[in-house]
């Protein structure tokens, strides 16, 4: 029995200079610490990130949530085993006694899921990725780069919030984030070139925002236009998180897109000729966040994978009901949308299980702590987004490579692994 002595938490800052909590977890042998990130683009069915209010940060703070965290979850842990990772997540489920975690705040409980987790990888002395996963995680995600944002990300005329280049074809890890950076710097140069300096301006996870820039296929061309400049066409798909939510009007129940109102049905038209034109191979919630029917249309009308993100917010019982409707085709799991470790493990087994792909995906405010980057190569989920520049960006990927040059047995999922 490894038992927990100690339960911590501090407010520190996320990448976005905005407060956020660094947990501990020790026993008298080991420690665990995370860092918790946090959405700016979030959907209304996810776990309650926990703030202060007030003045002080703007009302952001989370000195409630530290507070939650060593004066009442803390008391519940200490004297258990570190190692029972289901039980004590269960045990702040039931403090909780919430569907949201509303009552200690769901950035709260994530931070001490995933610090009870490290500590008892720590405790095993194995990487993370090889608790997580066991002796046969091995699989080194395509990573999926955001090099042109717009919508919640940045302040651009842009509705679509990730434009991406993914590196199916590369030959590993290693070769995908070469070549995706290459990509990077040749599209840089050609914005500034055809858009003006500014066009180089970056938003929250270091993709592009070419301020001119309204229509999400200019995006696109202009990535192509990069690609084909580097001769790496058969190195590359494209794929997009729409994030539809955020231009959807409840009220008109209509989508507002580059200054014209579609319909549902309208907008999947739209999505069938974008498809049709472009080599895209995923996108991410086309469609609102409670559109399960809409979900159902657009998956069976499309050949690419479908990914519910606000529509799922990683939560099994949302994804069941999914799965049961063939709404999406593939998870985007995010452990804070949920609040623990354990409900964020259940819905990717629950995904694989269905023949869903798992998408293991960062948060708009992230830190440089990098248990994202050995819970996707822990799930075998072959695939991860985590922005494209910045620190807390490129540690995900530093992470990676680092298990790629030390495990002789990993290997990079070329295509697009989980997704079928």
């Amino acid at each position: 029995m490894a038992e927990i002595k100690r339960v911590e938490a501090t407010e520190i800052l996320d990448c976005r200079l905005e407060p956020t909590l660094r947990v501990t977890v020790a026993t008298d042998k080991t420690v665990g610490r995370a860092d918790v990130p946090c959405g700016r683009s979030r959907g209304r069915h996810e776990a309650v990130d926990l703030r202060d209010g007030g003045d002080r940060y703007d009302g952001l703070g989370v000195q409630s949530a530290v507070e939650n965290v060593e004066e009442r979850i803390a008391p519940v842990l200490i004297g258990h085993d570190v190692l029972q990772q289901r039980l004590l997540d269960e045990l702040m489920i039931e403090l909780d006694g919430t569907p949201q975690k509303s009552n200690l705040g769901g950035n709260a409980t994530t931070g001490v899921s995933l610090a009870i987790l490290k500590c008892a990888a720590n405790d095993r002395e194995v990487p993370l990725y090889k608790y997580i996963g066991g002796a046969n995680a091995h699989t080194l995600p395509v990573p999926f780069f955001d090099l042109i944002e717009g919508g919640e990300l940045a302040a651009g005329e842009l509705a679509f919030q990730e434009h991406q280049i993914v590196p199916t074809g590369a030959e590993s890890f290693s070769d995908a984030v070469q070549i995706s950076a290459e990509v990077y710097y040749e599209l840089g140069d050609q914005l500034a070139a055809n858009y003006g300096v500014r066009s180089r301006n970056v938003g929250f996870e270091g993709g592009y925002t070419p301020g001119d820039m309204a229509d999400p296929r200019d995006a696109f061309e202009a990535e192509l236009q990069a690609i084909a400049e580097l001769g790496y066409e058969d190195k590359f798909m494209l794929a997009a998180d729409v994030a539809a939510t955020h231009f959807y009007d409840e009220d008109a129940e209509t989508y507002e897109l580059m200054g014209k109102a579609y319909t549902r049905g309208e907008l999947i038209d739209f999505y069938e000729k974008l498809t049709d034109t472009y080599p895209i191979v995923s996108l991410e919630d086309p469609l609102g966040e409670a559109d399960f029917d809409g979900f159902q249309t657009l998956t069976d009308a499309l050949d690419i994978q479908v990914i519910g993100d606000d529509l799922f917010v990683t939560d099994p019982d949302r994804l069941q009901h999914g799965i049961d409707q063939g709404a999406a085709n593939a998870l985007l799991l995010k452990v804070n949308q949920v609040g623990t470790v354990t409900e964020a493990l259940d819905a990717a087994s629950m995904a694989f299980r269905h023949g869903y792909g798992v998408q293991v995906s960062e948060r708009s405010g992230q830190t440089p702590d990098t248990w994202l980057a050995d819970l996707a190569v822990g799930l075998d989920a072959g695939q991860i987004k985590t922005g494209v520049t910045r620190s807390e960006r490129t540690e995900q990927y530093n992470r990676i490579l680092e298990i790629e040059s030390n495990d002789t047995g990993s290997e990079y999922a070329a295509g697009l692994p989980g997704y079928q």
